[in-house]
C-alpha cells in the first residue's frame, strides 16, 4: 500500500494505491494557517480504515517553496559574492550583495587572497544591517572551498547568530551566477521548508503512519524527507513534476504529449518525448533566476478553475472578457466571491462541481455587464481560459525547442514534429482540456483519476540521484559537485595518476554513486544508473601534458516504480 499527496495552493490532492491500483483518492482544501488540519483530512479521506503497519511508502509533492518564491515571502538573504577578476559586479541583479576581494582560478588555485579586515567590516555591515542569514559563494569554490570556509569561520565569531549558506555545499557545478540563486534560495527557503516538514511529520505521527517518507523533486524523483530538508531548494516545481510523473503513470508507454496540469490557481504545463519527460538542460528556472537545481521543462502560468473572470472596456468601447492573473479565493460555486471559469464550466455542464444554482447567479452577474446570455457568457469564459492556456503552449514550444533533447527527438523522427497529444491533469481538465487540443490540433486525452493526476505522480515516482564528477590528475584531487568535498585521488585507488583513462573515471564515477545511493537509502535503483556526459581534457604545460581533467555525469533517472500497473490506453 502505498500514498501519494499533493499539497496545492488550492487543494490537497491524496490517493491510495493497493497492488499497483488505485482504490481511494480525495480532495480536501488547503486551508491557509492550518496546513495540519488539511493533511489529516486528506489522510483520513483515504486510508481511515486502513491499519497504518500497512502502509509501505508516503511521497509528498508540493508547492510550498515555488510559491513562497513567487509570492515574494522569501527570508532576506545577504550575498557574500567573492567573483574574483573578469566579471563586473554591476553585471549581476542579485538583490542584497556584498562583494569581497579574492580569487580561485578554474582549478581551485588561489590567485588573489582574501582581506580580513574587509571581510570584518563586511560581516559588521551586514549585522547592522539586520540580516539574519548570508549566503558566502566564491567563483570556483566548488573547485576550492577555503574562501567560503575562511569567511565563515569569521562570521561565526563576531556574528555568531546569523545562519549561514556555503556555496559550495549547495551545489559543486561551474556556472557562478546559477551557483549564487541556488544558494539565495535555499537560505532563504530553507527554515519554512522545516516548517512545511514539521507538519508532515506531526500528521503521520498523529494517524501513526511510520512508513518511509519521502519528498517528490523538481526532477521527478523522490528523496528521503530527512535527505530533503538539506536540499529545500530541490523541491521548485515540485508540483508540477507531480504532474508530469502523473501523466507518465495514466498513459501507455511511449507516448508523446504535452502534459497540461490545470489547477485552481495555476496552469502548469510539461512535455513527454517518446515516454520520457523533457528536462530542463540549464536548470530550474525561478524568480527570474536560473538555478542550478535539476527540473523538468515546466512552465506555471497564472490561469486556473478558480481565475477571477472580469469586464473590461477597450478604448473603443467594447466589452471583453478577461481571465486571471489573480485568484481571489474558490470559485462563486463553492463559496467564494468571484466569477471563475469554473462556474462557466458548471453552467455549460462540462463539469458539476459545488452549488450549480451559484454558478447560475455568477455567470448571470457577468452576463449582464456584457448584455449577453448566460450560455453565451459562459461559453466566452471557457473559450478565453483555453485561449490562454493555448497561447502558453505555443509559446513554451519556442523554449522547448531549444533543448538538446527535444532536437535530438526531432531528428529521430526525420521531420518536424509535434506531439499529438494533450494529455490534461488536474481539477479542471475535465472541461477545458478539449478546447485547448483543439486550439493545437492536438488529441484531447483525459486519464482515469486525472483530477489527483498529480497526487498518483508523487505515490508511484521512484529515486532519482546525480553525480557530476571532476578529477584532476595534475593536483591529484578529484570532486564530487554534490557533496562539496575535495578528495586526494589516492583514496580512489586509480594507480598510477598520469595514466587514468576515461574508462577508469566512469567506474570511479559509477562507485561514487552506489555509495551516495546507499546513503540515501536507494541503492536498489543503483544498478539503473547511465551516464549522460563524459569527458577529457589534456593540462599543458610548456609543451608537455602534465595532466588531465575528467568530468563524468552520472544519473538514475525519473521513472514509475514497478509496482505501478501501467495503463494500456488513455
Amino acid at each position: 500500500m502505498l500514498i501519494g499527496i499533493d499539497v496545492g495552493g488550492t487543494t490537497t490532492d491524496a490517493v491510495l494505491i493497493r497492488n499497483g491500483e488505485v482504490c481511494s483518492a480525495a480532495k480536501v482544501s488547503t486551508e491557509p494557517g492550518k496546513l495540519l488540519d488539511s493533511l489529516l483530512e486528506a489522510l483520513d479521506a483515504i486510508s481511515k480504515d486502513v491499519p497504518p503497519e500497512q502502509l509501505e511508502r508516503v511521497v509528498f509533492s508540493t508547492t510550498v517553496i515555488t510559491n513562497l518564491i513567487a509570492e515574494g515571502k522569501t527570508d532576506r538573504v545577504a550575498l557574500v559574492l567573492i567573483p574574483g577578476p573578469g566579471i563586473n559586479p554591476e553585471s549581476y541583479s542579485f538583490p542584497d550583495s556584498f562583494y569581497l576581494k579574492g580569487a580561485m582560478d578554474y582549478r581551485g588555485r588561489e590567485i588573489q587572497p582574501l582581506d580580513e579586515t574587509e571581510i570584518r567590516k563586511t560581516v559588521d555591515l551586514i549585522r547592522e544591517s539586520g540580516f539574519a542569514r548570508a549566503a558566502i559563494i566564491s567563483k570556483f569554490g566548488q573547485r576550492n572551498p577555503s574562501h567560503e570556509l575562511e569567511i565563515g569561520e569569521i562570521f561565526r565569531e563576531i556574528y555568531p547568530g546569523c545562519k549561514l549558506e556555503l556555496g559550495h555545499t549547495v551545489s559543486g557545478k561551474l556556472n557562478f551566477p546559477r551557483r549564487i540563486a541556488t544558494a539565495m534560495l535555499a537560505s532563504a527557503t530553507r527554515e519554512r521548508y522545516q516548517e512545511f516538514v514539521e507538519k508532515i511529520r506531526k500528521a503521520l505521527e498523529e494517524r501513526k503512519i511510520r512508513a518511509p517518507v519521502f519528498i517528490l523533486k523538481a526532477d521527478g524523483g523522490t528523496l528521503p524527507v530527512e535527505k530533503s530538508i538539506e536540499f529545500p531548494v530541490e523541491t521548485i516545481f515540485s508540483g508540477p513534476a507531480a504532474s508530469m510523473i502523473g501523466a507518465l503513470a495514466l498513459t501507455p508507454q511511449g507516448q508523446t504529449s504535452v502534459v497540461v496540469d490545470i489547477g485552481g490557481t495555476t496552469t502548469d504545463l510539461a512535455l513527454i518525448l517518446s515516454g520520457k519527460p523533457l528536462l530542463a538542460s540549464k536548470g530550474a528556472k525561478l524568480g527570474g533566476f536560473l538555478t542550478h537545481v535539476r527540473a523538468f521543462a515546466v512552465r506555471s502560468i497564472a490561469v486556473g478553475g478558480d481565475s477571477v473572470v472580469r469586464v473590461r472596456k477597450t478604448d473603443t468601447g467594447k466589452k471583453l472578457i478577461t481571465v486571471g492573473p489573480d485568484r481571489a479565493g474558490p470559485a462563486y460555486s463553492m463559496g467564494g466571491e468571484e466569477t471563475t471559469p469554473t462556474d462557466a464550466l458548471n453552467v455549460l455542464g462540462l463539469i458539476k462541481v459545488g452549488d450549480p444554482e451559484r454558478a447560475s447567479e455568477a455567470i448571470k452577474a457577468t452576463a449582464s455587464c456584457l448584455g449577453k446570455s448566460e450560455t453565451e457568457t459562459a461559453s466566452l469564459i471557457v473559450e478565453k481560459a483555453a485561449q490562454t492556456i493555448a497561447d502558453a503552449v505555443n509559446e513554451m514550444f519556442l523554449e522547448w525547442e531549444q533543448e538538446p533533447a527535444y532536437r535530438i527527438w526531432e531528428v529521430l523522427q526525420e521531420k518536424k514534429a509535434r506531439p499529438q497529444n494533450v494529455v490534461g491533469i488536474g481539477g479542471g481538465a475535465k472541461g477545458l482540456i478539449d478546447g485547448i487540443a483543439k486550439k493545437l490540433d492536438a488529441r484531447p486525452v483525459i486519464p482515469e483519476y486525472a483530477e489527483v493526476g498529480n497526487a498518483i505522480g508523487a505515490a508511484v515516482a521512484r529515486p532519482t540521484l546525480t553525480l557530476n564528477l571532476h578529477i584532476d590528475t595534475e593536483q591529484k584531487i578529484y570532486s564530487v559537485a554534490e557533496e562539496g568535498e575535495i578528495v586526494s585521488l589516492s583514496a580512489a585507488n586509480l594507480g598510477n595518476f598520469n595514466k587514468i583513462r576515461l574508462e577508469e573515471a566512469e567506474t570511479l564515477a559509477s562507485k561514487l554513486l552506489r555509495e551516495r545511493a546507499e546513503n540515501f537509502g536507494i541503492s536498489e535503483y543503483a544498478g539503473e544508473a547511465e551516464i549522460v556526459n563524459s569527458e577529457v581534457f589534456n593540462v599543458v604545460n610548456g609543451w608537455y601534458t602534465s595532466g588531465r581533467l575528467f568530468d563524468v555525469d552520472m544519473q538514475i533517472p525519473a521513472g514509475l516504480i514497478p509496482a505501478w500497473k501501467r495503463r494500456e490506453k488513455a
